[in-house]
């Protein structure tokens, strides 16, 4: 008489429940995302595991307008995938192509190199900058940057007056510019800081690549 042999169920089996609460929902949260989200693609041959890690990075910088964190571009691949050597792979197939995969800050994007701008501009008039300042807002935006972070005290002290709240407002619309750390005045207000959209339309890498300031003049 034949018996009857039973399967192992490939069920997950959530690993045994942390003490701490906060624990507990963070490893919830996780079993949870694994499970809707295959990060390791165990089921695959290595080559083309990481063809598709490659794959999938490419194709969310591609899909976003800023600068993707590196934490984000980890949750796309395996823990133990290097998104270092990734991003190595990804650049070197760029290498012929009319856009290339670049840092600004702490993130990566796809953005198309510069000796095609002109090429950009006459098919389609994209190479207008996308963003128009004038003479104040720039003047304000530059000393943003070059000594943030500061506060609304500060700008007046650099430029001899009050910066209009509206003028602030529009940087902060167009995200250039954000929340910095408590300055250490009476009241503790709030200073600014450039972010890294501001690094990406003035294509800087970090805040070290800004020009040098003639203090000449």
């Amino acid at each position: 008489m034949a018996h009857k042999v039973t399967k192992p169920s490939k069920r997950r089996i959530l690993p045994p429940p942390a003490s701490d609460p906060s624990a507990l929902a963070e490893q919830t949260a996780q079993h949870t995302e694994d499970v809707l989200f295959d990060r390791e693609l165990d089921d695959l041959p290595a080559d083309l595991r990481w063809r598709e890690w490659m794959g999938r990075i490419e194709a969310a910088l591609f899909a976003s307008a800023s600068p993707v964190p590196r934490d984000d571009l980890q949750k796309l691949v395996g823990r133990s995938a290097s998104i270092d050597m990734l991003i190595d792979d990804i650049q070197a197939e760029l290498k012929p192509r009319p856009y290339e995969l670049v840092q600004i800050a702490s993130g990566w994007m796809l953005r198309t190199k510069v000796r095609f701008a002109d090429a950009i501009k006459a098919a389609a008039d994209l190479g207008q900058p996308r963003i128009e300042f004038n003479e104040m807002e720039m003047a304000v935006l530059c000393a943003i940057a070059y000594h943030q972070p500061i506060d609304r005290a500060g700008l007046a002290d650099i430029f001899g007056k009050e910066v209009s709240r509206d003028l602030i407002a529009r940087l902060r619309y167009l995200k250039l510019i954000a929340d910095g750390p408590r300055a250490p005045r009476r009241g503790a207000p709030h200073t600014f800081v450039t972010t890294p959209e501001f690094l990406a339309i003035f294509d800087l890498q970090s805040l070290r690549d800004l020009p040098e300031l003639d203090v000449s003049m």
